[in-house]
């Protein structure tokens, strides 16, 4: 027979919402964790603009688009996310990531990833800020 574990504090079951969150904030280019799922952070964040060419050598990096348009240049080619779409970046790949517009997007990465990966410099935002 299954006996529940004794409460040891009252739990909160609230959902997130991706609008309300991303109101909370305007600057560009400054990823925000909302959620953590075992070992992964789950940021929102505002682009717009060009960023940097960098790598993450040692994760994939996932970006969904909510709102907007964005590019992301390979050195052998490109890839345009919608709004509603999603694409992987595999571990190692070199991009750069841009927009003409403003875009809202989720991305999914380990903690302790930086927007950087191993380029680092002064595009680096700073890591692990909850909204």
């Amino acid at each position: 027979m299954h006996s529940p574990a004794a409460p040891t504090a009252q739990r909160t079951y609230k959902s997130i919402n991706f609008a309300q969150k991303l109101g909370l904030f305007s600057e560009h280019w400054t990823p925000k964790v909302i959620a953590e799922m075992n070992n992964y952070q789950f940021k929102i964040s505002k682009l717009q603009g060009e960023f940097v060419w960098h790598c993450h050598a040692d994760t994939d990096e996932t970006f969904i688009v909510l709102d907007g348009q964005l590019h992301i240049d390979f050195r052998d080619g490109q890839v345009s996310i919608g709004s509603g779409e999603m694409f992987v970046v595999p571990k190692g790949i070199e991009h750069k990531p841009w927009s003409e517009q403003e875009v809202k997007l989720l991305l999914i990465e380990p903690k302790g990833v930086l927007n950087t990966g191993d380029l680092g410099g002064e595009r680096t935002a700073q890591n692990d800020v909850w909204i």
